[in-house]
């Protein structure tokens, strides 16, 4: 007899491939190298090994050989590996070419491939064979383009932490602790009136209480990797001439920007993408908000309304010169007097408030006035705002603005951050949240039915990370702990 609550389980099964023909593909980047590598993977690939070389290599051996055409002409000579299922990184057999790096070379050898019956593979097939045949979780499969897009060195890391399994292995040990507390909610429901012992009220809310600690602790460690990941949009708004290409290019080091005396200049949005001590930032300068009758201005305003709308954070930068006479600082009529550009451009949003809560204002040309550079925080009608003083031009508070940007998204880096996406991030919210609600349901003595629903959802969360199958973990688990088939 199946618990009542287990016979559906909402988990997401592997399925088989459809098609297993041998695949092929070129696996250097393109362009002219020293070295080029030829990858072919499918079942039976001996045959097709000994037409390519000559003879039938020795399995996970180096042969220094020739690459020969139909007629036996040598078409290249390097060396070749054999890894026969399913010790392989597909899990199928698998052979690597690794010839010199022409391009004529390289796709001469693979016509021959396909000539062979291989077909030419799609872009990550290789890597979505090896999942499917149980070499890797999602996590890791997607660790392996993590690693190669990684901006930095700490990118990298975590890369290569959540491609070992570190990460995965945290989210299986997880997964273990909730069907443990699923076998015993499930047995509690569908044999009260047997001797089985179950867990009590508080010693299951004790559990709940750690995973819930466990999950917040992941978390915060799959957030920083996400950070380090994907990094943050950062938006140069503004009145036109405020200094917002200036402090693009103080910021990026590059002269992306075209910085002119001229009001306009900027028409479209400019986009660079820079490393601020790991966390990779998208700069992206816009034209300044005003209203203008040059066509190609107003649809450079139009675009920067929906940079800004989708930004992480916005920077307003603010020409210190309309304030010359403040030279103390700026008072809450000067901020509400340079927040008036952007309030306007957004009077008709309906996410004015959160742009605002994601907005910093930034008081640029400090040298024309008597004000050091420095970050503080102000309130204006509720709502708390950074300002940090700087000069684009000669770059004095640059560093008070990076070490904002870091602190406004939580940016820690560190090496226990597993680099995450945000399909990730939103899974183990869900099983947090599922988790609170059983706790709530647990606290408020509800039927165990709910509680156990909580509890498949917290899991079925978690097994979306990974992509395993769980319904078959679970009834096992059942089966060999509680003898229920006597």
């Amino acid at each position: 007899m199946i618990p009542t609550a287990l016979r559906q389980t909402g988990a997401n099964f592997r399925i088989p491939i459809m098609d297993d023909r041998i695949i092929c593909a070129i696996a250097t980047a393109p362009g002219r190298g020293s070295i080029g590598v030829l990858r072919i993977s499918g079942n039976s690939l001996a045959g097709m090994a000994a037409s390519l070389l000559g003879f039938r290599p020795a399995p996970r051996r180096a042969h220094f050989c020739d690459f020969l055409d139909e007629h036996g002409a040598i078409l290249d000579r390097g060396i070749a590996l054999f890894f026969p299922a399913p010790n392989s990184f597909t899990g199928e057999d698998v052979l690597e070419l690794q010839g010199h790096g022409g391009r004529v070379v390289l796709e001469s050898l693979r016509d021959r491939a396909l000539a062979l019956g291989a077909r030419a593979a799609r872009p990550g097939e290789f890597s979505e064979r090896a999942f499917l045949n149980g070499k890797m979780d999602l996590v890791q499969a997607e660790a392996i383009a993590d690693l190669i897009d990684a901006d930095s060195r700490q990118a990298a890391r975590s890369a290569i932490r959540t491609l070992t399994g570190d990460f995965s292995l945290r989210i299986q040990e997880l997964t273990a602790l909730l069907t443990q507390l699923r076998v015993q909610t499930e047995s509690a429901i569908d044999f009260s009136d047997s001797d089985i012992e179950v867990l009590q009220w508080e010693e299951l809310r004790q559990s709940l209480a750690g995973i819930i600690e466990r999950l917040d602790r992941i978390h915060a460690q799959s957030r920083q990797g996400a950070l380090l990941n994907q990094g943050i949009t950062v938006v140069l708004a503004g009145l036109p001439n405020a200094g917002k290409s200036s402090l693009m290019n103080c910021l990026s080091g590059q002269q992306t920007a075209i910085v002119t005396p001229i009001p306009g200049t900027t028409r479209d949005v400019l986009s660079q993408r820079i490393l601020v001590d790991d966390l990779p930032l998208q700069l992206i300068d816009t034209a300044g908000l005003r209203e203008s009758g040059d066509v190609i201005e107003r649809e450079g305003v139009n675009r920067a309304r929906g940079a800004i709308e989708t930004a992480d954070v916005i920077l307003l930068v603010i020409d210190s010169t309309l304030f010359p006479d403040r030279g103390e600082g700026l008072g809450a009529n000067d901020l509400r007097q340079a927040l008036r550009p952007l309030e306007e451009f957004l009077q008709n949003s309906e996410d004015r408030g959160d742009v605002l809560r994601r907005t910093s204002l930034v008081l640029n040309k400090t040298d024309l006035l008597p004000l050091p550079p420095a970050a503080e925080q102000t309130r204006i009608d509720g709502i708390e705002l950074a300002l940090i003083r700087l000069c684009a031009r000669d770059g004095s508070g640059i560093d008070l603005l990076t070490n904002h940007l870091k602190t406004f998204v939580a940016f820690a880096g560190g090496e226990d951050a597993f680099v995450a996406r945000a399909r990730h991030l939103e899974a183990i919210e869900e099983a947090r949240e599922q988790c609170r609600a059983a706790t709530e349901n647990l606290t408020a003595q509800s039927p165990l039915e709910l509680i156990a629903e909580d509890l498949r959802l917290a899991q079925a969360a978690l097994g979306r990370i990974t992509g395993e199958v769980t319904s078959d973990d679970l009834l096992g688990e059942i089966f060999s702990r509680f003898c229920i088939g006597k």
